[in-house]
């Protein structure tokens, strides 16, 4: 199935030094560009992560010190990232929870503030869950009809980027309107309403911070964490205004505290 984009869409993977947003780095990002019109641009780069890999990231990975003691740096690859992803879409496997924050921190740890919220984000991972409720090693089998260990090797992430792309285009082949009996299984081959089935909550930030909340019948954003869980942030900032320094120097995801100024400067103006 050819995908419907309005513009083009990156497909990504990240295997990283662990899984703190704050204090671990990636180590390799694998990403497939699809265009409208059908072009596909591949791209993969091993990244030195400046500290030392634990040894059970090196038996899963297979990714040593010596590997990538001579690899740029993310901050040298930022500049070439950020042209990658911008004006795209962006794509993964468990990307909403994992990936897409992670990358975010690293191009805020680089001082490159990219806008995640002009990108439509579709996790086929949250779609797989939501039909199938299974990992990508079932996904593969089940849409793909093979075994993932006979065409790819695990905990790579330019493997799983391949992986994730084939099981995404055999989801849309599956649910596709007229495809499937079950009327309930049904999904649109189209970028807005892929992006709106791969949510699975109301987080602003992606450390879920700060969320989406009914406030007198207003969408709002609200701490979700603190002495003012639960208030409006516009709200706290204009009554505490100290708290916005707190967390500046706390330590909070780069993310968090990029959500929180954008409000900030947003009530400034009003």
């Amino acid at each position: 199935m050819k995908l419907n984009l309005t513009k083009p869409l990156v497909v990504f993977d990240l295997e990283t030094t662990g899984l703190d947003l704050v204090k671990d780095r990636v180590i390799q990002i694998s990403y497939i560009k699809v265009y409208p019109d059908g072009r596909e641009e591949r791209g993969n780069e091993l990244i030195n992560p400046e500290k030392p890999l634990d040894p059970f990231i090196t038996q899963l990975t297979g990714f040593s010190d010596e590997d990538l003691k001579d690899k740029p740096t993310f901050k040298q690859l930022a500049k070439k990232l950020e042209d990658v992803f911008k004006g795209s879409d962006i794509a993964g496997f468990n990307s909403n929870f994992f990936d897409v924050p992670m990358l975010a921190e690293e191009f805020l740890r680089a001082g490159v503030d990219f806008d995640f919220s002009k990108a439509r984000l579709i996790d086929a991972c949250t779609i797989f869950k939501k039909m199938e409720r299974r990992n990508l090693a079932a996904a593969y089998k089940f849409y793909c009809g093979r075994k993932m260990e006979d065409d790819f090797e695990a905990h790579r992430a330019d493997q799983d980027t391949e992986a994730t792309y084939r099981v995404l285009m055999g989801e849309l082949d599956m649910y596709a309107p007229g495809a499937n009996e079950d009327e309930e299984k049904v999904l649109e081959n189209d970028m807005d309403k892929l992006a709106e089935f791969s949510k699975q909550n109301d987080n602003v930030d992606f450390a879920g911070r700060i969320v989406w909340a009914d406030v007198n019948g207003v969408r709002t954003e609200v701490f979700n964490f603190g002495k003012h869980k639960g208030l409006p942030v516009a709200q706290v900032l204009r009554m505490d205004p100290g708290y916005y320094s707190w967390i500046l120097a706390g330590d909070f995801t780069y993310n968090t505290k990029q959500v929180l100024t954008r409000i900030r400067l947003r009530e400034a103006q009003k």
